[in-house]
């Protein structure tokens, strides 16, 4: 009777029991009263109660019990297996596709770092009649890699001017340049930092006298605090500045291209296509001509013109002013055996946008690519041919994808990304590759190397024009150094980032540390020493060396192999 009454009430308690496999402690609460018990035991007295060995069946009561019991339970299992249910996150929800339906031109990876343009939240079928494709062309405006480059050469150069050198014990080397503007009345100055050059125009009724070199350097930055500049007396000084200010400033550009057919997920299946279709033949003639490479005397993108190492012929095209080489993967050369065909990747893998031509629906993943120096992609893909007859004309959908750091950049695409004009699509495909480029400077590990890139060019631009001003007061110590073709490090021609930068580690030791990049012992640039020729040769040694900058060179990269120079 006892057992009975016991059992009574201990169905009618609240319960919060969950079983083993959730870790789960049964407690029982009765009003107030809150008292743990063990779940074992209480299970086994209702159950072992009713039974005995002389009595084959349960009573009524006991059976009533027990299927409580059961229902509670189940109950109990049901509600806490719909508390564990979650809505999946937006990045996975968005890569479930649907069999038999439009996929994506492209996906992230799993660990993300990537984003992509349009999102995949917002893809969804159009007909390319439906909106209007494409934007107007006059929209599409090419960004400008250093917009003050050319101050100096534009202000400065056709007027009387002076510039001085100085080295701050906090900001280190710094070159001024001072013009006096008589007709406006006004002084124009640009102060040039291991960071950036600042640039600034001031009226010379602010002053009753012209001010110190020191005053107008602290005008554009309170952080000088040199005491004196040394004057610049070097008769081709202009020069060099020009050159180390221009020397970001390039009118050629490169850009890989891949060709992706239908299955193809892998590096490896991307890298090794042969063949091209007519299709795809018709996609490159809309970005540019196919040239024979062989005596090619335009920009050629460090491909081989001399002796066919690197292909017979590639897709160059001029645009606005600038030249661009495309790294075709299928027209550079093919090695049996070589599932990584270093020889396509060596250029490829150097660049920093490539575009992907994709030949049927299989997407793109945003990393497929290993590479130190691709940050971009654009992906574009022929659309169905039933569209193709609607529109009367190839139709291609376009999709972008950077690392997360890159800023985004225009042209915005439009809305749907389709595009029937195929002038309208050249236009806006180069005009956002180039702009791409520009762009991916800006992400952690470029504006990195760019920075310690100028740090050092200023600090051999600062050394040079010291050392001949020197020389042209009359330093007997000096007298016999030879004429100067360039800032050390910065030709007069001067190139893109990546070309100024390679040819500024050649005097240079290097580290690789800053990237997060294992280092090799091997590949490091060693320095000759500086020896000084008869007049009327070249000097072609460096001289004193600046300071340790990052290197991307071959022996760092892993499955790369070091792109050829521009001369």
């Amino acid at each position: 009777m006892e057992r009975e009454k016991r059992n009574d009430i201990f169905f009618s308690r609240k319960r919060s029991f969950t079983f083993g496999a959730y870790g789960g402690v049964d407690r029982f609460t009765c009003g107030d009263e809150t008292r743990p018990e063990s779940v074992e035991h209480n299970i086994l007295d209702i159950l072992d109660s009713p039974v005995s060995e002389t009595k084959p069946f349960l009573s009524a009561s006991s059976n009533q019990r027990a299927t409580e019991l059961f229902e509670i339970i189940e109950k109990l299992q049901g509600s806490r297996i719909d508390e564990q249910r979650c809505e999946f996150p937006l990045p996975l929800k968005s890569q479930l596709l649907k069999i038999g339906g439009e996929l994506p031109l492209i996906l992230p990876p799993k660990l993300g770092g990537y984003w992509i343009d349009p999102p995949l939240e917002k893809l969804a079928d159009a007909s390319p009649t439906s909106s209007h494709c494409g934007l107007d062309p006059e929209r599409y405006d090419i960004m400008e890699r250093d917009s003050e480059a050319k101050i100096y050469h534009d202000f400065f150069r056709s007027r009387y001017h002076h510039s001085f050198t100085a080295v701050d014990p906090s900001l280190g080397p710094l070159v001024l340049s001072v013009c006096l503007e008589e007709e406006e009345k006004r002084l124009r100055v640009i102060l040039r930092m291991k960071e950036c050059s600042l640039h600034g125009v001031f009226s010379v009724s602010l002053f009753p006298n012209i001010p110190s070199a020191v005053e107008l350097a602290k005008m554009l930055c309170d952080s000088v605090a040199v005491s004196r500049f040394e004057v610049v007396s070097y008769l081709k000084a202009p020069e060099l500045i020009t050159a180390f200010d221009e020397h970001r400033v390039s009118p050629n550009f490169k850009f890989g291209i891949l060709y992706q057919r239908d299955g193809q997920l892998t590096e490896e299946d991307i890298l090794s296509n042969n063949e091209e279709s007519e299709e795809f033949k018709e996609f490159l003639s809309i970005l540019g001509e196919t040239i024979q490479l062989q005596g090619f005397t335009g920009f050629r993108g460090g491909l081989d013109v001399c002796h066919g190492q690197t292909g017979s012929d590639a897709v160059f095209t001029s645009f606005h002013g600038r030249e661009i080489m495309f790294h075709v993967a299928t027209k550079l050369p093919f090695t049996e055996g070589d599932p990584q065909q270093l020889q396509r990747k060596r250029h490829i893998g150097n660049d920093i946008v490539a575009l992907v031509y994709q030949e049927g629906h299989t997407p793109f993943l945003s990393d497929v690519i290993s590479s130190h120096f691709l940050h971009c992609f654009l992906v574009v893909r022929r659309m169905r041919r039933g569209e193709e007859e609607e529109t009367g004309g190839g139709v291609y959908q376009v999709s972008v994808t950077a690392r997360e750091d890159v800023p985004p950049f225009g042209p915005v695409l439009p809305d749907p990304p389709i595009f029937t004009d195929h002038s309208l699509l050249r236009e806006f495909l180069l005009t956002k590759l180039i702009n791409a480029e520009i762009s991916c400077y800006k992400a952690e590990r470029f504006s990195r190397l760019e920075l310690r890139t100028r740090s050092s060019l200023l600090e051999g631009l600062q050394a040079e024009l010291s050392t001949r001003s020197q020389c042209m007061m009359g330093d007997p110590s000096l007298s016999a150094l030879p004429s100067s073709e360039g800032v050390r490090g910065v030709p007069e021609g001067s190139g893109g980032f990546i070309e100024n930068f390679k040819r500024a580690i050649r005097v240079r030791s290097h580290s690789f540390e800053a990237l997060g990049v294992p280092r090799k012992i091997g590949g490091i640039v060693t320095q000759k020493p500086k020896t000084c020729e008869k007049d009327g040769e070249s000097d072609k040694s460096p001289g004193p060396a600046p300071p340790l900058i990052d290197s991307l060179g071959p022996a760092e990269l892993k499955d790369q192999a070091s792109p050829q120079e521009e001369t």
